[in-house]
């Protein structure tokens, strides 16, 4: 005896088939991200962030590389992200090391503002990290000098030419702004009291300069992006490892001495190729994770 089926009616047939339709191409989509291997993306937010601010990059990351696994770390947010830089290194560093482990293609890091000095934290104290492509986006990596909205509202009392009387003490190295505060014009103070940015720039001796340095070499790519329209990173060219002189004169990365005497590896990664500068202009500092243009140009391509 053969088995009946329940005839279909033709309305169903075509919703069925249209489902099919709109499944197909997302099935699709994934399976092609799963057989050409995305790598997990790591986001670590800026001061004042959290997690929840990242939702357009976060679409631009799955709409691009489909079926990726991104992940922003919630930790540290809002009046938190002012905790001394260490304290959050070692946090991030945490939560992190977890998604590192079970990733054994390795992972890309998208660091915004502040957090991409965290970010250098970790890749130079953590000798087992696995990542790949280490995108900079706005961040101070040469440190901060400036009047901006940000500094008016935690320092009311202060402008940028007096902050170095609380940065550069004890006190003021428990506020993470301060611990990448970089005043050209009291360079020695700078390097005696910075707790942070002076280690990781080996301006400051440090004993483990030369373990750091292998640490961070381990990446295979530091894409470097900013522009000259921030409003907020001062001098904005930091975010590309440019900085002031005692003069005020902005002094490109090449032609600093951090990049001349290789002492934490950007020279090296030039050499290698790994040193990529992205500019864009037009962009305000809170719009540059949720700036389509800005992910296409400067982040899309190194996120595979």
């Amino acid at each position: 005896m053969k088995d009946s089926l329940p005839a279909l009616s033709s309305r169903r047939v075509r919703r069925i088939s249209g489902a099919a339709g709109l499944l197909y191409p997302l099935l699709g989509a994934y399976l092609w991200a799963a057989a050409v291997g995305y790598k997990p993306v790591i986001i670590v937010h800026g001061l004042f962030d959290s997690s929840g601010d990242f939702k357009d990059l976060k679409r631009f990351i799955n709409e691009s590389h489909p079926g990726t696994n991104v992940s922003v770390i919630d930790l540290f947010d809002r009046s938190a992200s002012l905790q001394p830089m260490w304290k959050q290194v070692e946090g991030f560093k945490e939560a992190i090391h977890p998604i590192m482990q079970n990733a054994e293609d390795g992972v890309h890091f998208i660091c915004y503002s502040q957090g991409g000095l965290i970010c250098r934290g970790i890749l130079s104290t953590l000798n087992d990290h696995n990542v790949q492509s280490f995108i900079s986006l706005s961040s101070p990596q040469a440190g901060q000098y400036g009047d901006t909205d940000y500094l008016r509202y935690l320092f009311p009392q202060f402008v940028k030419s007096n902050l170095f009387h609380l940065c550069y003490t004890l006190v003021g190295q428990r506020i993470s702004i301060c611990n990448y505060w970089n005043d050209p014009h009291h360079r020695d103070m700078y390097v005696d009291s910075s707790d942070y940015l002076a280690l990781l720039n080996s301006e400051r001796s440090n004993p483990n300069s030369t373990e750091w340095k292998k640490n961070f070499l381990k990446i295979k790519k530091l894409v470097l992006v900013g522009g000259p329209d921030d409003g907020v990173i001062t001098p904005w060219q930091s975010s590309q490892f440019g900085f002031f002189d005692d003069n005020d004169t902005v002094v490109e990365m090449q032609h600093q001495d951090m990049y001349l005497r290789d002492v934490f590896g950007l020279k090296t990664l030039g050499a290698r190729g790994d040193l990529i500068i992205c500019s864009v202009p037009g962009v305000e500092h809170v719009y540059w994770h949720s700036n389509e243009t800005v992910f296409h140009l400067c982040m899309e391509k190194w996120l595979v």
